[in-house]
Order: C-alpha cells, then structure tokens, then sequence
C-alpha cells in the first residue's frame, strides 16, 4: 500500500470571518472536539493509515447532549491551535498509543511501544491553546497522561515494575474485569465530577504519572496501590484528567459533566457574539 499523498498549501486560507464577516452560530448543543488516534487500521478491503476514533467516546459525549467535532493531527496548528479551538466549546483528549517518552526528555523503555509523535505534538499544542483560554478541557487514560506531559511532568513507562502487579491493564483488548476503586479528594473537580469521593472505575492501562506537571494537583489515587488517577488544574474552570475510562460507564457522570461546562462556555460565546 502506497504512503498517502501530500497536500502542498501554496497560499493561505482566508477565514470564514474574511470570506462573510463575523457571524454568531445558532447552536443548540455545545461542540466537543475530540481527538483522533492516527493508526493502521483495515476495513473492507483496505489497509492503510487512518484516523480514528472508538465509538464508545463519541456515544458518552451525544448521550451527555453535545455535538463531536474529530480532530485528525494537523501540522498546521501546531504554532496556532486557534482555528480549531475557535470551533469548540470542550475538548476531550482519548485514550491510545504509548506516549512518545522524548516528549518528556526520557529514554524509551522496552515496553514503550508503537508511540505515534505526530498524535502528541499535536495534542500538546491544542491542550496548551485550550487551558490557554480556559476551555473546559478532560483528558482520559492518555488524555491525563498527555495533560501532564504538556505541563512538563512526566511518566512511569510500566507500572508492573513499580508496583509488582498488573492489576491496571488485566486483559489486553477489554474492560471485562478492569474494574478497581479510586479514592477522589472531597471538594475537588474530579470529585464533583464522579459525584463520589470513592469510585469504581474501569482501568486499562500500562503506564501512569510520575513526576506532577506544573499547576496541575493530584485529586485521586488508586485504591490499591496509590498511583494518581486523577489530576486537574485549580484556577482553570474545568480542565480533569482521569486514568480510567468513564466513556465505558453509562452510569459516570464525568462526561456529563464535561458537557455541562462545556454548555456553560457554549452560552458565554454566544451572550459575546450577540454583543458583538
């Protein structure tokens, strides 16, 4: 299979503000952009680089009452998310691929395998632009991991040789007896968030925070062995990162509760643009 081709940009693109003048959308739902793995995939007769995304992610936030905008990674905003950001009223970072340990100033260790660098410079940039201009922001299972890495903190490559045990990724593949319990701080986000300080959550993971990146504050820890699992930035108005995977738990409210902040910023954009 032949690699994709490639899309010169030869001259700028106006933007829509250039082409018809400032406009106010009339939405009714807020928009969370979620962003894509970019992985070989099949489906039908084709095998080939793709961007993707698991439903279940797209499921939790319609269910929750937004609209998802996929963001594939785009080289060009890299030194400019705002054209992405622009469109949205949250973002959520998924699940996925080992983050690339250069991006965190560490050697890759045996176990650190198929990291996608193009996924975490381009997360990296739109995390930054989004906590930047306080868009309510969750990240999930890598998504907290990459919030971390964005701050300047870094990770344990492979929890097995820290904690003796694989109890935070048991079957390859599955949630199917990947629950375990967190302990969420009282008065929290994450907390107000799960509407529980102590939550069963479903864990599929190999790897974890170590060193805290700047700003961000641990909120939960695992049950069993104390590894954070979840960590948030106080003076932003809604940006949580959570080890587990609460988009395959109907019955979390962390989703929810992303969206609800997410429709808050969507009403504030909108009262704005009126004014305007």
């Amino acid at each position: 299979m032949g690699a994709a081709p490639e899309y010169p940009h030869e001259r700028p693109i106006p933007s829509i503000d250039t082409v018809v003048g400032p406009i106010v959308w009339a939405v009714s739902r807020p928009t969370i952009g979620i962003c894509t793995a970019l992985e070989q995939a099949r489906w039908g007769m084709w095998d080939q680089q793709a961007v993707l995304l698991s439903r279940s992610y797209v499921q939790a936030v319609q269910s929750a009452g937004a609209m998802v905008l996929m963001l594939a990674p785009d080289e060009l905003l890299l030194e400019d998310p705002a054209e992405a950001l622009d469109l949205l009223d949250g973002l959520m970072l998924a699940g996925g691929a080992d983050i690339d340990p250069a991006s965190y100033g560490a050697q890759a260790h045996p176990e650190t395998v198929d990291t996608v660098p193009e996924r975490d410079r381009f997360e990296i940039a739109l995390v930054r632009g989004a906590i930047d201009r306080d868009l309510p922001v969750l990240g999930i299972c890598r998504g907290m991991q990459l919030i971390n890495v964005a701050y300047g903190g870094t990770l344990l490559q492979h929890l097995p040789e820290r904690f003796g045990h694989h109890e935070h990724l048991r079957v390859a593949g599955t949630f199917d007896g990947a629950d375990h319990d967190v302990d969420l701080l009282e008065g929290t986000l994450a907390a107000r968030a799960a509407g529980e300080t102590h939550h069963a959550t479903k864990s599929h993971h190999h790897q974890g925070v170590d060193r805290l990146g700047e700003g961000l504050q641990i909120s939960g820890s695992s049950s069993m062995d104390g590894l954070p699992e979840a960590i948030e930035m106080p003076d932003r108005r809604f940006v949580l990162g959570v080890q587990w995977h609460p988009e395959a738990d109907r019955s979390s409210g962390v989703v929810r509760a992303l969206v609800a902040a997410a429709e808050k910023h969507m009403r504030e954009r909108v009262a704005e643009g009126t004014a305007a």
